[in-house]
């Protein structure tokens, strides 16, 4: 089934169709919107967040609603996971539903405890967000959370994860901003050393809220942007739908609800029709959102490569097209903003 709904997938995104006869590889899954940190890039500063948890009803309907497609579930939006009471159960629902699941935490409920918890469920991926090599940097853009105390909790997981023989994949990441601008070196020296780590990123700044300036050229949008085929979906605590992480993030308005209409009619709705067929006119920058949008447009030719190959295989092989793209000869395959197309040698992913 999965296979089959890719080669749907492919079919509509090279053929340019706006209405789409399948559902999504990937869903970006707001377990929580609740946070213990104050963060100057995060969106959360200018959306206020209800201190509420997704309701078993909205996550059961969607998984069971996506479970024959979704190839994956990343279980974080503008919340931590693991002020969530249930995101253990949730990864476990996600398995028994053969979707595989990721998370991304900022360390601070990492503890000795969550640690052990985490390795005993079937999560495969984690994402340690730790930005900054210096306590000033961290502590500058993590307002809450203690540097020595993070950094601490980050290396026990990864080496409890090698100890256990967890074949959990772990990656450290720091979002490249002003203040942590030349600490790449110290990072990734640091992490790659540290036992347990499989990875370590570099990644840029793909919020508007440090750079509100910064976004895609005209000439950019030759190419349709992948998310409104392919994914991530973004699906709000609330069981809102909006087409990715950051139409949310740029005030764009759900296309729909998983409480009122099933993820076929959604993922056809009038406005996901409307938003595609801008993309496909060459004319992405008449949406809103889309023309403040910072985020990288891949080429065709990687967005076909993507839905040929299972959303586990993708991942794993996303750090390698990644430093093609902006290091070796592919450097045509991404198209970022312009500040971000300045920074490209200082975005590195590192595997151990």
């Amino acid at each position: 089934m999965r296979i089959w709904n890719r080669a749907k997938l492919l079919a509509a995104y090279l053929g340019r169709r706006t209405r789409v006869n399948a559902l999504p590889v990937e869903y970006i899954v707001e377990t929580t919107a609740k946070c213990n940190l104050y963060c100057p890039m995060c969106p959360r500063e200018t959306h206020k967040q209800p201190k509420e948890d997704m309701t078993d009803v909205v996550f059961e309907r969607l998984v069971q609603g996506a479970a024959r497609s979704a190839e994956h579930m990343m279980l974080i939006g503008l919340g931590e996971p693991f002020l969530d009471p249930k995101i253990f159960e949730r990864i476990e629902y996600c398995a028994e539903h053969g979707v595989y699941s990721l998370l991304s935490t900022n360390g601070t409920l990492l503890d000795k405890t969550a640690t052990e918890k985490l390795l005993d469920t079937k999560l495969e991926h984690v994402t340690l967000s730790f930005d900054g090599s210096t306590k000033e940097s961290f502590e500058f853009y993590r307002k809450g959370a203690r540097f020595e105390k993070v950094r601490d909790n980050f290396l026990h997981f990864a080496r409890r994860k090698k100890e256990r023989g967890s074949k959990m994949q772990v990656v450290v990441q720091m979002v490249r901003m002003e203040k942590n601008w030349n600490e790449v070196a110290d990072f990734t020296r640091f992490w790659k050393a540290a036992p347990g780590v499989d990875e370590v990123r570099i990644k840029a700044d793909e919020t508007d809220l440090m750079r509100p300036d910064a976004a895609h050229a005209a000439a950019d949008w030759t190419h349709p942007c992948h998310y409104l085929w392919r994914g991530a979906v973004y699906v709000k605590h609330s069981g809102d739908v909006y087409p990715c992480c950051q139409s949310y993030n740029l005030g764009g308005a759900p296309v729909g609800n998983v409480n009122d209409a099933p993820l076929p009619e959604i993922f056809n709705s009038q406005e996901m029709i409307r938003m595609r067929d801008a993309h496909v006119r060459g004319a992405g920058g008449e949406i809103d959102v889309c023309a403040k949008c910072r985020t990288a447009i891949p080429h065709p030719a990687l967005v076909a490569g993507s839905l040929l190959l299972h959303g586990r295989t993708v991942r794993k092989l996303l750090p390698l097209v990644e430093r093609l793209a902006y290091f070796g000869r592919w450097t045509g395959l991404l198209r970022p903003v312009e500040d971000q197309k300045e920074a490209r040698g200082e975005l590195v992913q590192i595997k151990k």
